[in-house]
């Protein structure tokens, strides 16, 4: 049975290292880091743990607007992140950094839930399991500027359905998950 995990929570909170550690024994893994290039961190983690467990994972940075795609034929993945999709989404949906309307912030958030559930769906028909990492907006004030606003906004919507669609929810929180669903 594929299962679906949230793993949320703060910048530098440990989130993708846990999503690491979780696959580090399983091979051909895919590590998908949407639209900024992996932290060197992370990285030499995911290398550590291939050279001692004996596996090998694809580590793809990708700024396809079809994530999709990108999974191919693995049961595993790691999708990093939904907040550096929709900033993604964002700067190619609007063409300028001015505070969007209601209908264009629902387009972004439509289109990056639909992306997800499309990763979801096709680890699904793999029969795999995937851990989806996200940045917690929960906690932040409310930008002036309205551009990262309706981020925020956005990114807090997203976060809120895929964790209600989700099969487990952690929070990570100074290098410590806590498990919330």
């Amino acid at each position: 049975m594929s299962k679906s995990i949230l793993i949320t929570g703060g910048a530098a909170s440990g989130k993708s290292r846990y999503a690491v550690t979780g696959f580090a024994a399983f091979d051909y893994v895919l590590y998908l880091r949407m639209g900024e290039e992996i932290d060197a961190d992370v990285r030499h983690r995911i290398e550590f743990d291939n050279n001692k467990n004996g596996v090998e994972w694809d580590v793809i940075s990708s700024h396809s607007f079809s994530p999709a795609d990108e999974v191919k034929d693995h049961k595993f993945v790691i999708f990093d992140s939904v907040s550096s999709y929709a900033r993604m989404v964002m700067r190619e949906t609007l063409s300028d950094k001015r505070s969007p309307d209601d209908a264009e912030k629902k387009a972004v958030e439509k289109r990056v839930i639909d992306d997800i559930s499309a990763v979801r769906a096709k680890v699904a028909e793999n029969r795999g399991n995937l851990m989806i990492i996200t940045l917690e907006t929960g906690f932040s004030v409310t930008p002036e500027d309205g551009y990262l606003a309706a981020y925020r906004e956005i990114v807090g919507r997203v976060n809120q359905r895929v964790a209600n669609s989700s099969d487990e929810v952690y929070f990570s929180a100074s290098g410590i998950q806590f498990r919330i669903k």
